[in-house]
């Protein structure tokens, strides 16, 4: 099961085509998901991209937060 840690607040999460807001959403999902589902979809929280989890459609875009040393 995923923690609220595990999902940033920064990232936009869009589950069947609709945007989360509420990170308990999610957590309810991943309760059913396996091991190898979850950590699947941590890595694609960090990497962003359109994907498929539990019978759902996932389109996740990460903050790309580059800070530069300039």
């Amino acid at each position: 099961m995923l923690s609220k840690q595990s999902i940033r607040g920064t990232t936009k999460i869009h589950m069947n085509g609709e945007l989360i807001t509420d990170k308990e959403v999610l957590i309810a999902e991943s309760e059913s998901w396996t091991e190898k589902e979850e950590s699947f979809f941590k890595k694609m929280i960090r990497q962003g991209g359109k994907f498929n989890v539990g019978g759902r459609k996932y389109f996740i875009i990460p903050n790309n937060n580059i800070n530069s040393l300039d």
